[in-house]
């Protein structure tokens, strides 16, 4: 024979209201990431491309490369096609793929490198500099902007 209890339903209630503290909200997550090339990129027509936009890796990002011919016969190639899965614009290029990627200053590479992890490992592009002069800690935000903004 079988049992059956009813009960009034129970409401759950958060563990920081139950602590006491007020409930904070989230704040919204940022997916997209504007940047500014230290060099830039130059085109086939000979145009440089300074700004651009990189967007946070998914798993799928990070794994695909992986079955790529080019990244097996070679890892390091494994920055190049990342990149051109997650970067969506420079400049006016909307279609970035890896022979883009490949053909960006060393510079450039190096700075969307750091970017990537930085967005993707800690969630914010910003770094903690000083000033050679005065030794004066303070923030930058990597990503660039125009000139006289960090």
């Amino acid at each position: 024979m079988r049992r059956v209890m009813a009960s009034a339903p129970v409401e759950e209630t958060p563990a920081s209201v139950v602590a006491g503290e007020p409930r904070a909200e989230r704040p919204k997550l940022r997916t997209e990431f504007a940047f500014e090339l230290p060099r830039g990129y130059v085109d086939d027509e000979g145009q440089v491309h300074h700004s651009g936009v990189m967007r946070l890796a998914t798993a799928r990002d990070e794994l695909i490369p992986l079955r790529d011919d080019r990244v097996r016969e070679n890892s390091a190639f494994l920055t190049v096609v990342l990149l051109a899965r997650v970067i969506t614009r420079i400049g006016d290029i909307t279609d970035v793929h890896a022979g883009v990627i490949e053909n960006l200053f060393a510079s450039d590479l190096a700075f969307l490198q750091d970017m990537y992890r930085r967005v993707n490992s800690e969630g914010h592009t910003r770094a903690g500099v000083s000033c050679p002069e005065c030794g004066h800690g303070f923030v930058v935000d990597v990503a660039g902007g125009r000139l006289g903004e960090s």
